[in-house]
């Protein structure tokens, strides 16, 4: 079953055969960890304390992140002892919130697994996607179990970003943790964008290497010779004559909307 939250767009902003790109964020966590009610403030800007810990959903919301729109899907899992069954998601998912209680040490446990079975997948299928580790109920301060710090070191082991939040206060901070998830989702597809190297060549036979020069004795001093031109791996530059203007884009600045130039002399070589 599939909602949709948010505000539709006009479709006069969108046209409807450019539909707009996807994002897929599951919500992992031992149960009592607050996942539905991130979600559910995220998507209404609303606390709801209860839930059915067995109801597992995804709901759809098209949101702006740094002026760019996108159809944010986010999937509140349901597991009840821990990381099973976990292909469902595992495929599914464009970026992982890991939650935990700040509250909650078994939780804070619980959380160490799920980051073992995302490293575990990253590395068998080759695809490495987004993770946050995130600490809910910030303000439960007074009944802090799990220290700020230990977030920070478990979620630097793992190579993951890590935020505190609060689902019961603060709206701001729980919409930036998902709209960091889409950016790292971003971030990632621009890395394994293919880049053909820019490599420009041309081919000529090395002139060859003066003859020793013997210089005049002036004032006693001792003759001495030398190479004019010794280096083995000389090239001819060309004159400014023989120069030509090359126009050279890279396959990474041809995917941008104002692919940026880049001016060459022909007869060098780019490495």
């Amino acid at each position: 079953m599939s909602s949709m939250f948010g505000k539709p767009r006009a479709s006069s902003e969108r046209p409807p055969q450019s539909p707009l790109p996807e994002c897929n964020v599951a919500i992992l966590g031992c149960r009592g960890a607050g996942k539905s009610a991130l979600t559910v403030k995220f998507l209404t800007k609303r606390f709801i304390s209860e839930y059915d810990p067995n109801l597992e959903d995804t709901y759809s919301s098209e949101e702006l992140v740094d002026q760019q729109p996108v159809l944010l899907k986010v999937m509140d899992t349901a597991d009840q002892d821990g990381p099973r069954n976990c292909e469902r998601y595992l495929c599914w998912a464009s970026a992982f919130l890991v939650v935990y209680s700040i509250d909650s040490r078994r939780s804070f446990e619980g959380c160490q697994r799920y980051l073992e079975v995302l490293a575990l997948h990253a590395r068998g299928c080759q695809r490495r996607c987004p993770v946050l580790l995130l600490g809910n109920k910030l303000d439960m301060e007074q009944y802090r179990q799990v220290l700020s710090a230990e977030g920070m070191s478990l979620a630097s082991r793992f190579g993951c970003l890590f935020h505190e939040v609060s689902a019961c206060q603060d709206f701001a901070r729980v919409q930036h943790v998902f709209h960091e998830a889409v950016r790292e989702v971003r971030r990632q597809a621009e890395w394994n964008l293919p880049v053909r190297p820019l490599f420009i060549s041309e081919e000529r036979p090395c002139p060859p290497v003066a003859t020793p020069v013997a210089l005049p004795t002036h004032h006693s001093l001792a003759t001495c010779t030398f190479n004019t031109l010794s280096t083995v791996n000389y090239k001819e530059i060309p004159s400014v004559a023989q120069a030509k203007l090359v126009t050279v884009k890279s396959s990474r600045a041809q995917s941008k909307r104002k692919a940026p130039t880049l001016t060459l002399l022909k007869g060098f070589k780019i490495f």
